[in-house]
């Protein structure tokens, strides 16, 4: 009986950030559409507590005999260990450096930012992230990425005999699922939630442009309603209140609410007047795809991802222009009819993105180069 190992580190990372909610609903689909006689289970590098990588329908986590250090180095410097099974996928670049024989080997390339935007991360997590995705586009028989634009800059900055597949992103279904009113009111309060604002959600750190939504919420052009903000604290200091106080926002308007669950994050969402994505670079958006799901309007950067995923459903401001993000912010809140059709927009084009669908891509995908893989 074969068997698909996903490799679920990602969800021990200090920060697991958006790579982390795609390993964990991607593996959570791969495992309700398994083919008739395969097994999906989990592999992990050793940590105290594996809880967090426990998926339902998932078999394991199971942990290699080495730290998430010594894991990566030895891949990095292109020791095989095989983490088992008949067929691997790595929802991050932090994969085997090959295929055994007769085994597959599939990797996903969110984005091409340590290339593109290096700056943007610490200089050794640009250099290893550069290093891994050569080698997966080298050596690996198919890597998977989000987006077309995506594809475009692999074959631009890494190329390699890999298959590329574009496969996008689906939306959890506990932010699908509908919401009492009593409950959404107790989450509301619970969180201390304004009865209207502008939200961003995305790990803190500096790629994500928050500084330059700060600044264009401090516009005296920009909406009157506070700022909420949702994602955990990544690299790079990027310290909020701080640069709140720098632009002029006043007290009271900012709200970091850190990480939600689920069904927390579903109810900030629903109550948004507009979900605010002004990143410097990304490889999809999932809080564009998620927001269009819930009927919030969006307002996004024109970084060639999220342009891909809104689908002209969303508001595009040029990065790093405060005055223009203000501004579009504002036209979002001030003219209803004009959102309203963004929105029913919104709500269409992210029908077309799903889990299952994701899943069932992948599969065919893994199922033929494993079939490929054993009959060599």
């Amino acid at each position: 009986m074969p068997e698909l190992i996903v490799l679920t580190e990602q969800l021990l990372a200090p920060v697991p950030g958006g790579t982390g909610r795609y390993t964990r609903e991607l593996a959570a689909a791969l495992a309700a559409s398994t083919p008739t006689g395969w097994t999906v289970a989990g592999v992990t590098a050793t940590h105290k507590d594996l809880s967090p990588a426990v998926i339902p329908g998932v078999a394991g986590p199971r942990a290699l005999p080495l730290s998430r250090r010594g894991l990566t180095a030895l891949w990095e410097r292109g020791v095989n260990l095989w983490p088992g099974g008949d067929a691997v996928h790595a929802p991050t670049p932090l994969a085997p450096p090959g295929p055994r024989r007769g085994r597959s080997l599939i990797v996903t390339v969110h984005d091409l930012v340590p290339f593109t935007h290096p700056e943007t991360l610490t200089r050794r997590g640009a250099a290893w992230h550069q290093s891994a995705i050569r080698r997966a586009a080298a050596r690996a028989h198919a890597i998977v990425v989000p987006t077309t634009c995506v594809a475009e800059d692999l074959h631009r900055y890494a190329p390699g005999p890999a298959t590329v597949a574009v496969i996008g992103h689906g939306v959890p279904d506990a932010l699908l699922a509908p919401v009492e009113p009593a409950q959404l009111h107790a989450t509301a309060v619970g969180l201390g939630l304004p009865s209207a604002y502008v939200l961003a959600v995305g790990t803190v750190e500096p790629r994500k442009g928050l500084d330059v939504l700060i600044e264009a919420m401090a516009k005296p052009f920009a909406p009157d309603l506070p700022l909420v903000v949702v994602g955990p604290k990544g690299w790079g200091q990027v310290d909020l209140a701080a640069l709140a106080d720098r632009h002029g926002l006043a007290q009271g308007r900012l709200h970091v609410l850190g990480q939600l669950t689920d069904a927390d994050l579903g109810v900030v969402l629903r109550r948004a007047s507009v979900l605010a994505a002004p990143s410097r670079a990304e490889g999809f958006g999932l809080p564009v795809l998620e927001a269009m799901a819930v009927g919030v309007p969006v307002v996004h950067s024109d970084v060639p991802a999220l342009v891909e995923v809104a689908g002209g459903a969303g508001v595009s401001v040029p990065p790093d222009n405060a005055r223009a993000l203000a501004g579009a912010l504002r036209a979002v809140v001030d003219d209803p009819a004009s959102t309203a059709i963004r929105v029913a927009a919104g709500r269409s084009r992210a029908q077309a993105f799903s889990w299952a669908h994701a899943a069932a891509e992948l599969w065919r995908l893994h199922t033929r180069f494993f079939d490929m893989a054993s009959v060599r």
